[in-house]
């Protein structure tokens, strides 16, 4: 059985088709800061992208050349696999509703490949709702898809509550979690990490990092601005020392929120649509969280900038076709930047 309220299901419907701009808007910083300056002379940049789904896309989707430009400049990019590889889906009839998820590893492998972004720097999340959306078979063969393909995975219980990862010089905790299920407790445990209380995490596995990072699969679906229980979960994360925080499951773009020396980026929407394929518009607007993380003796590991680079998705036949923002044009660009000055305060740029 899930684990969401009654409240939550009552409310996806109305809120997919309108999507909420509702909340506590205050507290949130700009979209784009630089925080060393003058900037480190050794810096490694970190790429966070949203949910990867092939829900709408029949084919492999289209990317502007910006956005493979930007992801290409990345040392690590690090994304959610919000659903499960699989050559033929077990839940046939619940997939075909668009209730269960799954793609192919063709799919997954020609959309890496169109969007720029080398495997070997690519890093996913298994740890979300869907992950056992195709059954306990369908997460092992995600997991083994993966593999093949040479991609990263975070998330999982087998890799541990914290994953070690370098990038160039650094070396990044990666700690991936889920508070919500599709499925019955006992199914996710020992499979897809549910640790969220960073108390828990062990020591060891924290010992001569360069910077902590949380993934998590959080909040209440298409509301742009985060709920009470995950600023609070957010602050809790980071004064347990994480210093990056970049949350999933809304599908919708949501704000960024320093506390003290942490980033916390709560939502960034989806990268690839995951919410059947004709969707709302304020759906349709993805964003790319940029890092640049400092590699200098005095400052390294600390966060020296950081950016927001928004798209729009956009259908192209059966499939989406990604758009960066300043790609825009007329009422569809002004509706977009309106909506994301709500949601930012201050310049995006």
């Amino acid at each position: 059985m899930s684990n969401y309220p009654l409240s939550y299901k009552l409310s996806w419907l109305p809120r997919f088709l309108k999507p909420s701009l509702g909340g506590d808007r205050h507290g949130f910083a700009v979209s784009s800061a630089m925080l060393i300056d003058p900037p480190p002379v050794q810096r490694v940049r970190l790429a966070f992208i949203g949910d990867i789904s092939a829900v709408a896309n029949s084919g492999t989707p289209e990317f502007d050349p910006m956005i493979s430009a930007l992801l290409a400049s990345a040392d690590l990019v690090v994304g959610n696999c919000e659903s499960p590889i699989v050559e033929r889906p077990r839940a046939v009839l619940g997939t075909r509703l668009g209730a269960r998820h799954a793609m192919t590893e063709r799919f997954l492998a020609d959309a890496v490949a169109a969007a720029g972004i080398a495997r070997d720097k690519l890093v996913l999340s298994l740890a979300n709702n869907h992950a056992l959306d195709q059954g306990v078979v369908g997460f092992e063969e995600t997991v083994a898809a993966l593999d093949r393909l040479g991609i990263r995975t975070i998330g999982t219980v087998a890799g541990g509550q914290v994953q070690r990862l370098a990038a160039g010089p650094l070396s990044i905790g990666f700690a991936a979690f889920t508070l919500w299920r599709n499925a019955g407790e006992e199914a996710f445990q020992g499979r897809v990490s549910m640790a969220s209380d960073p108390a828990e995490w062990p020591r060891e596995a924290l010992a001569e990092l360069d910077l902590v990072c949380a993934v998590p699969h959080w909040g209440w679906e298409f509301r742009h601005f985060p709920r009470l229980g995950e600023r609070e979960l957010a602050r809790r994360l980071a004064g347990h020392g994480v210093g990056l925080i970049a949350g999933h499951h809304a599908h919708v773009v949501q704000p960024i929120e320093r506390i003290g020396r942490s980033l916390v980026a709560y939502g960034l929407g989806d990268f690839l649509g995951t919410a059947f394929a004709r969707q709302p518009w304020p759906g349709r607007i993805g964003s790319i969280l940029v890092v640049d993380i400092s590699a200098d003796a005095g400052t390294r590991g600390a966060i020296a900038a950081y950016r927001m680079h928004f798209f729009m998705r956009l259908r192209a036949g059966d499939d989406e076709r990604l758009v960066a923002l300043e790609g825009l044009k007329g009422d569809l660009k002004r509706k977009a930047e309106t909506r994301l000055g709500v949601i930012f305060p201050g310049p995006r740029s």
